[in-house]
């Protein structure tokens, strides 16, 4: 894929100049596809005929002079947990292998085709969704592009759509986020990911993993193609919109967003060691707002992040035990063991322990409610360090260390790739807004993007 056609606004561009047909487009994507996702591993299935079915209808249409949707011939990967219609939804794991085909699209997709985009297949991900390092020991794992030479963690659970967005293999794909599962891939193979407010987005025809934190969220290449992507999900006729459009419009074309006189709060205490190029990053995104105009402050909460977000895991653990358990229980299991041992833990959480967790929930809610009302984003890295090797991951440690709060306090945010370390491997940071926030994180990080300019990534940098 060229780098016109690697982003929403090539792709616009391309279609309206006549530079590239939908069909031209859809072609060139599955023939990508095709030729590396043997290595990459980042797609588990793709619609070959009715991508190009729907492709030559968009330039049918566009022949004939019909205002095309927004994300019209836009080829878009879906994680398989969301129901595609015509094929089964395996959830990345063995013991959904008979699973029938999805008799209808799940409304997220339905949202998609609406707007013009071509569903081109459907990507890899962590079983039932459970796990951040992007690792499957059942069904495979994708390669984290930016090392070719050797395995590293694509980030997870939304595995597949970033690895097939990072290497180029569609401009733009859909992921899940329950403690991190969006912004963990992003982070580590140097895309842009979105965790959107719960609730916000239609999660029919999503296998579950914890529903009081599950969300849907899209991963790209640029802030300004997630902005086109979270516009297209987002119900317009929520109240909670008024405004949003002009925002995320001039987001979307790539306007200047100014960010002078944005109140940040950069939290201190994180309650993780961060890798010296992760510091590095942090720093100079930091002076970077301050240099744009924001005002910076550095605050302390009354608990680390680690400590205040582990209670999400527990959640996690409660609800995939209760949900998806008898997987875990059967002898022989079908699951992969890291996953399994995940949920088994839930099994043995008592009932007491899951209402104090709640109660926390609740107050921890409360408290962000009043820092937002000081601050309108705060700004952390998205992960202590950048993508470890495969070989070095522990899998009863999870990434999500500085991620999961967000899900647990029902917040947005968004990771955006800024900067790298000196062999290439991309260093993510997190911004982080109150609930229906979204159209802030979109424009502080747009305006990040511009001033950082073009990183210097390995294999599949641009």
């Amino acid at each position: 894929m060229n780098d016109q056609l690697s982003t929403l606004a090539g792709l616009r561009s391309a279609l309206e100049t006549g530079a590239a047909s939908a069909e031209e487009i859809a072609e060139q994507t599955l023939a990508r596809i095709s030729r590396d996702n043997a290595k990459l591993h980042a797609f588990v299935a793709l619609d070959a005929d009715r991508a190009l079915a729907d492709a030559r209808h968009v330039d049918a249409l566009r022949r004939l002079g019909v205002r095309l949707g927004p994300l019209a011939g836009a080829p878009i990967g879906v994680k398989d947990i969301i129901d595609v219609a015509g094929h089964p939804t395996h959830a990345g794991s063995l013991t959904r292998a008979d699973a029938p085909a999805a008799a209808r699209d799940a409304p997220v997709v339905q949202r998609l085709r609406a707007a013009g985009a071509i569903v081109i297949g459907k990507t890899h991900t962590v079983e039932y969704a459970f796990g951040g390092w992007g690792t499957n020991a059942t069904v495979g794992t994708p390669h984290n592009p930016r090392d070719m030479s050797r395995a590293r963690a694509p980030g997870g659970s939304s595995s597949g759509s970033g690895v097939a967005v990072a290497a180029g293999l569609c401009p733009a794909a859909l992921g899940s986020d329950t403690g991190g599962s969006v912004r963990l891939p992003a982070s580590f193979c140097g895309i842009v990911g979105l965790k959107t407010t719960w609730g916000l987005i239609d999660k029919s025809g999503v296998v579950p993993l914890t529903p009081m934190l599950d969300t849907i969220g899209p991963l790209t290449n640029s802030v300004a193609d997630a902005a086109a992507l979270f516009g297209v999900l987002a119900p317009a006729q929520d109240e909670r919109r008024a405004g949003w459009t002009k925002r995320l419009d001039a987001v979307a074309r790539g306007e200047g967003s100014s960010i002078s006189g944005m109140r940040i709060g950069v939290i201190a205490n994180l309650g993780v060691d961060l890798h010296d190029e992760t510091a590095r990053v942090s720093r100079e995104t930091r002076a970077r707002l301050q240099s744009l105009g924001a005002l910076v402050t550095e605050i302390k909460l009354p608990q680390t992040l680690r400590d205040l977000a582990a209670p999400c895991g527990e959640l996690l653990a409660i609800d995939a035990y209760r949900l998806h358990g008898h997987f875990a229980e059967a002898e022989p299991s079908r699951l992969g063991a890291p996953v399994r041992a995940r949920m088994l833990a839930g099994r043995d959480i008592p009932a007491h322990r899951l209402m104090a967790v709640l109660d926390d929930r609740a107050e921890k809610k409360r408290d962000f409610a009043l820092l937002f009302e000081k601050f309108d984003a705060l700004l952390i890295p998205t992960t202590p360090s950048p993508a470890p090797l495969v070989a070095d991951i522990d899998e009863t440690v999870s990434p999500g260390l500085l991620t999961r709060f967000v899900n647990y306090a029902d917040l947005a945010a968004l990771s955006l790739p800024m900067g790298a370390t000196p062999d290439g491997l991309p260093i993510g940071m997190q911004i982080v807004v109150a609930g229906y926030g979204e159209p802030t994180a979109l424009e502080i990080g747009a305006a990040l993007e511009a001033d950082r300019g073009t990183l210097r990534l390995g294999a599949a940098g641009r």
